[in-house]
């Protein structure tokens, strides 16, 4: 017996791209695709959706749950690897709903919220060991010695422009606007743009971001779930990071 990609996508509570998007990457292949392009899932392929959207539900981003999948390394090891992360990230997370919910109640009362704890839980040390090991420990330091000598306004004031392109980022993965559209390279633009205002991050003689920084930002936002998740998933990250290689062969 055969599904129809909008049968699974509905009984799985998923969409047909996501499908669309995990058979394109080898993760969930159809059992068929008919002559007219329409996929079909047989009960095998059921089975490994299944188990991918319980990897999904456990955070795990699409290149882990590939080598659990086809064996590559120890479920076991992986899962508890993840675990040691969610306890982490569930920490991170408390900071920040009692962050907001604190805004909010200085909000109702009328009151102006305290800057220096309406970003409390945002930690921008979490990418640290990567930074250091791609681009060097002086790369780090420097980016790490200018944020923190800014004052809490500054800070807060980074760190909204950030979270309003992420939001933007994912609002136009979500309209499905096409990378190569005016629309979505502005938002490269403005990524390149504020990426020049980061003292360490490797930028080429004009100051711009070097094409290799860029470029590998551009897949770590897909490859890691802790990038993907402030774009609005993997597809989103997806968008973000073929909009951004886009940009950086006209641009860079």
């Amino acid at each position: 017996m055969e599904w129809s990609i909008q049968q699974i996508a509905r009984l799985a509570g998923t969409t047909s791209r996501t499908l669309r998007h995990y058979g394109d990457v080898g993760l969930v292949v159809p059992s068929r695709v008919g002559e007219n392009g329409y996929r079909y899932y047989d009960s095998a392929a059921l089975v490994r959706l299944q188990r991918v959207l319980l990897l999904r539900e456990l955070g795990l981003g699409i290149p882990a749950i590939a080598d659990i999948l086809t064996g590559q390394r120890d479920d076991t090891v992986a899962l508890r690897a993840h675990l040691e992360w969610l306890t982490n990230e569930k920490q991170r997370l408390d900071r920040q709903l009692a962050s907001v919910a604190r805004t909010i109640s200085d909000l109702e009362r009328g009151e102006k919220p305290m800057a220096d704890k309406m970003f409390d839980g945002f930690d921008h040390t979490i990418y640290k060991s990567e930074v250091e090991e791609r681009w060097g420990s002086d790369s780090y330091a420097t980016s790490d010695k200018c944020y923190t000598s800014m004052s809490q306004s500054e800070k807060d004031d980074f760190l909204l422009t950030a979270a309003e392109l992420a939001s933007d980022w994912a609002a136009a993965a979500e309209r499905g606007v096409a990378v190569d559209r005016a629309e979505a390279q502005a938002l490269a633009q403005r990524q390149c743009d504020w990426l020049v205002g980061i003292p360490g991050a490797p930028k080429s003689a004009d100051g711009r971001p070097t094409r290799q920084y860029f470029t590998w930002l551009a897949d770590s936002y897909v490859d890691d779930e802790r990038f993907a998740v402030n774009y609005g998933g993997v597809i989103g990250a997806t968008f973000v990071r073929d909009t951004m290689r886009v940009f950086a062969d006209a641009h860079l």
